[in-house]
């Protein structure tokens, strides 16, 4: 098996190499780059049977790399961005480690390569589409918008991470965050502050006190004077868009 690594860091390479190693019992024979530049000078010389790569090299992001090369093997990705880029590979099969990963997250992410290819349910090529939305989730992710919230309570404090939270509604002087268990958390903000905090592409405020979180939509109906009922994961009773919002949130489904 003839492998291609890309990866700018010295020790993670020699990790990555030593778990491939392991994983495919020393049948290995792999290449490395740092760059882009490197990454590509190789991926025009050779063919590869699988590609690991982090996101950030020396000089630019290995998006850059597979939309000006094209790629006809699968690709894993390891970086240590946080989990919310990686909801964009989601509806891609494609496979990822996130850093700092262990072994066992390493051969994870192999069976889930092997288990994909196998059943021809892999896209060798990445397409431009899917690049593309790569690159979006990528920009939102070194933006400055909120990953998650110090919540209060009386035996200590917990850590709510915005990519749970399925509705956020006020509730005073301060909301309630609803996660996609159904569990509420308090959080004291005002609704008009925690909204400038998050993500435009996941939020949007349906309503003067209600803010919904666009992965945990669940159905959408049509009501009354051009309103839409809008289910939620987590939340017992239906949300509702005012009649200012309803226009705007559906041009934000598309």
């Amino acid at each position: 098996m003839t492998l291609l690594i890309l990866e700018d860091e010295i020790p993670a390479y020699q990790k990555l190499l030593s778990h491939l190693k392991t994983f495919f019992e020393g049948d290995v024979t792999s290449h490395w780059a740092r760059s882009i530049a490197e990454g590509r000078d190789l991926l025009e010389a050779n063919s590869y049977d699988l590609i690991l790569s982090d996101i950030k090299l020396l000089d630019g992001i290995s998006f850059d790399l597979f939309n000006a090369v094209e790629v006809s093997c699968p690709i894993i990705f390891c970086s240590a961005y946080d989990d919310y880029l990686f909801q964009a590979f989601n509806t891609n099969g494609i496979a990822y480690i996130l850093k700092p990963y262990t072994n066992t997250d390493f051969i994870k992410a192999l069976e889930k390569y092997q288990s994909l290819f196998k059943q021809g349910e892999y896209d060798s090529k990445l397409s431009n589409e899917t690049l593309n939305a790569l690159k979006l989730a990528l920009q939102e992710e070194q933006t400055n918008y909120k990953k998650r919230f110090v919540i209060k309570r009386p035996n200590g404090i917990q850590l709510l991470n915005t990519s749970e939270i399925s509705l956020i509604e006020a509730s005073g002087d301060f909301c309630i965050a609803i996660d996609k268990e159904g569990k509420r958390h308090p959080i004291s903000q005002t609704i008009g502050s925690i909204v400038q905090q998050l993500s435009p592409n996941k939020f949007f405020k349906i309503n003067r006190s209600q803010i919904v979180h666009i992965d945990y939509i669940e159905q959408i109906e049509s009501h009354f004077k051009n309103r839409l009922l809008i289910t939620i994961k987590g939340c017992k009773e239906k949300a509702m868009t005012s009649t200012s919002t309803t226009s705007d949130f559906r041009k934000w489904l598309e």
